[in-house]
């Protein structure tokens, strides 16, 4: 993906308690996830809706459009009470990923460094991303690399063997999956969860 596009995919703003910042997740009802990006740009909040620019045909027209790579899942970054808030104001639309927490429900964070690797992956604009739904402690259970070469450089995820092809396998834990193309074995470098 171009760097213009991947700036479509990460509304920049800064959030109102910046210190407390973290990355959450909604779950967009009726697939109106254009629509909550907008809301949450205008509302100067951050957010990444992973995409990709297709052309399509209409009429003999042809044109290109975006279109989401992950249904339904956008992410955003603000404090813990501004979710909430955010939560509040966009209810029947959204269901915000949620934790427990001395038996209350509270905004589920998402590590910088799994997002950090998330985004670098799906906005890379590499052909061949899949994603594949929830994430799943089958996708944890291959080796552990590290991406030294190439568009995807610097991620970090699980090798797993999809429709008989090896794949980089790139989580949110608990959220969602995507196996990136064909990455060559010359580029992988086998880590350790203690390397981290």
């Amino acid at each position: 993906m171009s760097q213009e596009t991947d700036k479509q995919n990460t509304t920049t703003s800064s959030p109102n308690d910046r210190d407390a910042a973290r990355w959450y997740a909604f779950k967009v009802f009726y697939n109106k996830v254009f629509d909550i990006e907008s809301h949450l740009l205008k509302t100067g909040i951050r957010s990444y809706l992973p995409s990709e620019t297709i052309t399509v045909e209409r009429g003999g027209v042809r044109k290109k459009e975006r279109r989401p790579l992950v249904p339904s899942l956008i992410f955003f970054q603000c404090g813990e009470r501004l979710a909430e808030e955010l939560r509040g104001g966009l209810e029947g639309r959204v269901l915000l990923y949620t934790r427990e927490k001395n038996g209350k429900k509270i905004p589920s964070d998402i590590p910088d460094r799994e997002m950090e690797i998330f985004m670098l992956v799906t906005s890379a604009g590499k052909a061949g991303l899949e994603y594949l739904g929830e994430d799943s402690p089958r996708f944890r259970k291959g080796e552990k690399v590290r991406v030294t070469g190439g568009q995807f450089k610097g991620a970090e995820g699980h090798i797993c063997r999809i429709k008989g092809d090896r794949r980089l396998i790139v989580s949110i834990q608990g959220l969602c999956a995507v196996a990136t193309s064909y990455i060559p074995q010359c580029y992988l470098e086998k880590i350790d969860d203690h390397d981290q």
